[in-house]
């Protein structure tokens, strides 16, 4: 074998042994993303539901927001010992609270099985008595109401028969009374109950039976009475011209789809402090927002779901911002991965929503005027800088690389809100929004068909709009649902959650 053949085994097995290490290297990244992905997925299914960091982890973040809060040079000092305390903090010494005087009051007088009697003066009197209260509960009850309307006529005739017009009533030809109605509404909407425990409730503590297809029926009527009243809200929300939007997925009975449950969506829109409209549809693509954005013009703030940058795109007059706390869980998520580089963003979100809870409760001017005074842009500047600094050397696919991605991509609608102080940071308002559904979708588990989806989400708005305002959503049923029959429609618009008040009743 002659030299010129060796060199060129020589150079072939370089080549070689280039190729295959190359291959290592990249079996090795794809190894890393899947063990990644494999942690995530573990720590979603076994570990904390919050996104909280180690004590360790948290020492890091609270020395590094230290130093970034000195080298920005930030009013407000961080304190080690203010964050430890609010991490941990005393549980207060619980208090009673006083009975409210609304309650009604039963009382029972006991007495002594004999009197004493004086042997000197023979005289007993009462000189004082010790009460104690309890709280009790008088069980819920059926009754049947009857109305009666009698018939009046003469003898001969001439004069017809006269009889009392029957009151407007929810749902004409049912037995469907005002109280119930209210009950079922919350039971299944607020309470979460399923209709089949509803059916096994009254059943069996009160002897009665009422199949839940009645009830769903039932349900079905009310929806289409107040269906009305809530595009009228969704109306009036949208002419303020700020929205937050969001989805969450909801299991759907569908007769087309054998052996499992369909995918079905709930869409939230949601004004901050105010409403919430949801959405009902089979699809989680752009046509649903679409469709209810078609004649809006403002702003929206999502995640960075791609189907609301596609919704913007083609829908002329609407801009999208974006959401820090679906920016912050990606960091987070990457320090719970074991990747400590990520701890410095956190710690400058940390200093971001520092500034947002000093200015809590300030007017829209004077909220933009703060962000702009403690430097919130610096910040967002400090940590694209970082990013593009990492983001050649980080896996794509790994939770760093993630998150720098995520923060990169979004950074323009992560940073708009800055421009106006009527802008939320981040999305949380419309996200707490959710939680009464997702509470709710693990007792009742499914919606039975998608043609039931519509309903739900119109007494789910409602419901979650009286509490995000305050109200008392069985005093608001009650008052709505007993005048809505007789009212017309150019009427309803004192109805809204945002206007309402209870009629006022006489009782002279």
């Amino acid at each position: 074998m002659n030299v010129a053949t060796l060199l060129r085994e020589n150079a072939a097995l370089r080549q070689e042994n280039l190729t295959l290490q190359a291959e290592k290297a990249r079996l090795e990244a794809e190894l890393g993303e899947r063990e990644a992905e494999i942690a995530e997925l573990k720590r979603q299914l076994f570990g904390p539901k919050a996104d909280r960091l180690t004590p360790e982890q948290e020492a890091q973040l609270v020395e590094v927001t230290q130093d970034l809060a000195e080298e920005l040079e930030r009013p407000v000092a961080v304190s080690a010992e203010v964050l430890e305390a609010k991490a941990t903090p005393r549980r207060p010494r619980r208090t009673r609270h006083p009975l409210p005087a609304h309650l009604e009051v039963q009382t029972t007088v006991l007495e002594p099985e004999s009197r004493p009697v004086c042997p000197r003066c023979g005289e007993v009197r009462c000189i004082g008595e010790e009460v104690t209260e309890e709280i009790d509960v008088i069980p819920a009850r059926l009754i049947r109401r009857r109305i009666v309307r009698r018939k009046y006529a003469c003898r001969c005739g001439d004069s017809g028969v006269r009889i009392a017009a029957l009151p407007a009533r929810l749902v004409p030809q049912s037995r469907l009374g005002l109280g119930l109605a209210v009950h079922l509404l919350l039971a299944r909407f607020d309470d979460h109950l399923s209709y089949y425990t509803l059916e096994r409730q009254l059943r069996e503590r009160h002897g009665v039976v009422i199949p839940r297809q009645q009830m769903v029926q039932w349900v079905e009527a009310i929806a289409l009475l107040l269906v009305g009243l809530v595009e009228l809200m969704f109306q009036q929300m949208k002419a303020g011209g700020y929205l937050q939007v969001d989805e969450t997925p909801v299991k759907v009975l569908d007769p087309e789809v054998q052996g499992k449950a369909a995918q079905g969506y709930l869409w939230f829109y949601a004004v901050p402090g105010g409403d919430v409209f949801l959405d009902f549809q089979t699809t989680r693509g752009q046509e649903p927002p679409r469709q209810r954005l078609a004649d809006f013009t403002g702003t929206i703030q999502t995640d960075g779901y791609q189907t609301y940058q596609a919704v913007v795109r083609k829908t002329e007059g609407l801009r999208r911002i974006g959401c820090a706390a679906h920016c912050r869980r990606t960091f987070r998520r990457a320090v719970q991965a074991g990747d400590l580089r990520a701890i410095e963003f956190i710690a400058q979100f940390r200093l971001l929503y520092r500034i947002e809870d000093q200015a809590r409760g300030l007017a829209a001017d004077q909220r933009y005027a703060w962000r702009q005074q403690q430097g919130a842009l610096a910040i967002w500047e400090a940590m694209k800088q970082k990013a593009e600094a990492l983001q050649p050397a980080l896996l794509p696919q790994s939770p760093l690389g993630k998150a720098v991605a995520y923060l990169l991509n979004e950074y323009p609608a992560l940073t708009a809100y800055l421009e106006s102080g009527l802008w939320e940071i981040d999305n949380n308002l419309v996200e707490n929004s959710i939680r009464p559904v997702a509470v709710g979708r693990r007792r009742w588990l499914f919606i039975g068909d998608p043609e039931a989806g519509w309903r739900s989400a119109v007494i789910f708005s409602l419901v979650i709009s009286c509490r995000r305002r305050g109200l008392n959503p069985q005093e608001y049923f009650t008052d709505i649902l007993a005048r809505l029959p007789g009212m017309k429609a150019s009427e309803i618009a004192g109805l809204l959650p945002g206007q309402w008040k209870p009629a006022v009743t006489n009782t002279s």
